[in-house]
């Protein structure tokens, strides 16, 4: 890759999943300039800046000229503030930068709907911007079809360049608004043999204390952390995310507990940390429904054995995060209830996607092993310890 006489040498990008403009695996796609190829990675770079949890995606965008100099960089820094591509106009205008005529380079493709920001499609053309190149194409039906808005106005759009590099910054976003549901992480912090509490039902500390930071950090990212009933009567959870020294991070997800027993009133979860919602069902699916309705993208379960089979039964688990600590007990709660699995070869089975030592312990990150969803491939490798 490299230019001549002063042109960028185009090149074409291959398209490696569904993102890339429904073309087959392999395919080609319209010609991408060099520059725009380092344009969308900068986008990359940029979008990871973003709030990894909440309901909307982590965007970058870069503007270049038409000699592909860099106009302006933005980036969506959460809900309510100007989308990636506003951002990187106002980039432009401060700096005194003529974006007219020129290319913006966005990782996911520009959303053509009015919600607590306007349109970006509209902001893009009223700038005179001409060409588009999109990462990864919206599937997010109200905002969708801006690739083709721009289109209809006259501006050249291009879509699927670097599709998987585009589409893993949005890490847990993209098969939620694609399936309609939350994506759920499992969490499991266990003994080698499986135990998260001994036979007197002790169970603080199972993992050790890098482990538990290492968790609190990630819980952080999350929408919201889900536990039964039965773990906030025996542990009195706070679930909250904290940071070394015992304080709370400023993102605190949606505290969740599901089944039909009230919250005691002097629990922790009525203390400080994100807001309590009880679902008051046995039914996984009528969780993560009303958790699609209030937007949560991104569900973290955490306890107890019960809670975790029920959503293993209903297939509802699309990522299990194991802390495992070189610990045997022999004896005392499994951290999965029963499956009702008979049979070794009716066992669920996970494909292993990352072993990571923590202190003395592991994280071993796995998803179920059917067929898998090109999106799953694209998963934040995150974890969380239940208090």
């Amino acid at each position: 890759m490299s230019t001549t006489s002063g042109t960028p040498t185009t090149v074409r990008s291959v398209a490696g999943g569904p993102e890339s403009d429904a073309r087959p695996a392999g395919s080609l796609v319209p010609d991408a300039t060099t520059a725009e190829l380092t344009a969308m990675r900068r986008a990359v770079e940029l979008a990871m800046r973003g709030p990894a949890h909440g309901p909307n995606p982590r965007v970058g965008a870069v503007l270049l000229g038409a000699d592909g100099a860099v106009l302006g960089e933005g980036w969506h820094r959460g809900a309510g503030t100007p989308h990636a591509e506003v951002a990187a106009l106002a980039d432009a205008a401060d700096h005194g930068r003529d974006v007219r005529g020129a290319t913006a380079v966005v990782t996911l493709e520009p959303c053509d709907h009015t919600g607590r920001t306007g349109p970006c499609t509209l902001a893009l053309l009223a700038a005179g911007v001409r060409r588009v190149v999109v990462g990864t194409r919206d599937p997010n039906p109200p905002a969708a079809g801006g690739a083709d808005r721009l289109r209809a106005a006259g501006v050249e759009v291009v879509t699927g360049v670097l599709p998987d590099e585009a589409a893993t910054v949005l890490g847990a976003w993209l098969p939620a608004v694609r399936r309609g549901r939350p994506f759920v992480t499992l969490k499991l912090a266990t003994t080698l043999d499986g135990r998260v509490a001994a036979a007197d039902g002790s169970s603080r500390w199972i993992t050790s204390a890098v482990a538990r930071r290492h968790a609190h950090e990630q819980r952080g990212s999350v929408d919201a952390i889900a536990v039964g009933t039965g773990t906030v009567l025996a542990d009195d959870p706070a679930l909250t995310a904290r940071t070394a020294d015992g304080s709370l991070v400023e993102h605190q997800p949606l505290r969740v507990v599901v089944g039909l027993r009230d919250v005691p009133t002097g629990s922790r979860l009525h203390g400080p940390g994100g807001e309590l919602v009880q679902v008051r069902t046995h039914d996984p699916e009528t969780v993560l429904a009303e958790l699609a309705r209030r937007e949560v993208r991104h569900l973290l379960v955490e306890g107890g054995p019960v809670l975790a089979a029920a959503f293993l039964r209903a297939g509802l688990v699309d990522e299990v995060h194991a802390y495992l600590a070189p610990v045997f007990l022999g004896a005392g709660r499994s951290a999965v209830d029963d499956l009702g699995i008979t049979t070794i070869g009716e066992a669920l089975r996970l494909r292993v996607a990352s072993v990571q030592a923590i202190g003395p312990d592991v994280l071993v990150v796995a998803r179920p092993a059917g067929p898998p969803d090109a999106a799953d491939e694209r998963r934040p490798d995150a974890a969380q310890e239940e208090d």
